[in-house]
């Protein structure tokens, strides 16, 4: 099975503009992720997807490959769909440009999903033990055979008990694509639940496209605000 990694990284994030390139190091956070993706050695190619110079310039300056994509996407996998048109593939990795503690093990459960030949889609997920309330940590519900039922950044479930036995699971946002399967998701048009929770993954569910999730010991977190971009530095001390 031919399997790429595409990671994309646009700079005007909301939340923390210029996130690709702040330092966690003596390295951003984009070199970080390029470099652990391509230390795992299980992809044919490893891709920086942007839509701004600035980044465009700093990957080729570390030996990373990168693609300029239009500035116009609303998602980062209508991103990595652009550079997916010419490639020829089995299976792409959508690899968030902030998760720079990803490594080979849950990559690699991942792909050993599609040794199922219904499986289109998947995703990674770990037990949730604090944060739980943390809108920015997103939760996923699941059938009994893994596939996602609901994501939200409410809590899911809720534990109206108080049951000690009862667990969240927090979504890690990596996700694996059949060629087939990437093309028809960004087709579909925005859903209502995407729209309210602003998760682009509900759009599957609203039109009934299965997500396989799969149970990983992997917590690196991805960066969103400031206080996450502190603590992720602490981590490398």
């Amino acid at each position: 099975m031919n399997v790429i990694a595409i990671i994309p990284a646009r700079y005007n994030s909301t939340r923390l503009h210029g996130k690709p390139l702040k330092l966690l190091t003596d390295r951003t956070l984009i070199q970080h992720v390029y470099e652990s993706v391509a230390s795992t050695e299980i992809f044919s190619e490893v891709i920086v997807a942007t839509d701004d110079q600035r980044i465009f310039d700093h990957v080729v300056s570390f030996g990373g490959i990168v693609e300029m994509t239009s500035p116009n996407h609303k998602s980062g996998t209508d991103r990595i769909a652009e550079v997916c048109q010419e490639k020829n593939f089995d299976l792409v990795i959508n690899i968030q440009g902030d998760e720079p503690f990803i490594s080979k093990e849950p990559l690699h459960s991942l792909i050993n999903l599609f040794s199922d030949k219904m499986v289109q889609i998947a995703s990674l997920m770990h037990i949730l033990t604090d944060d739980i309330s943390n809108p920015n940590s997103v939760k996923v519900v699941c059938n009994r055979n893994n596939f996602a039922l609901y994501f939200s950044r409410s809590v899911i479930p809720f534990n109206r008990d108080k049951n000690n036995n009862s667990f969240a699971f927090k979504h890690i946002g990596v996700y694996a694509f059949r060629r087939k399967s990437l093309f028809e998701f960004i087709n579909l048009p925005l859903g209502k639940l995407e729209n309210i929770e602003k998760l682009e993954q509900l759009r599957l569910l609203e039109n009934g496209i299965p997500i396989k999730m799969v149970e990983t010991d992997y917590k690196g977190f991805g960066i969103d605000t400031l206080e996450d971009l502190e603590k992720a530095r602490k981590m490398f001390i």
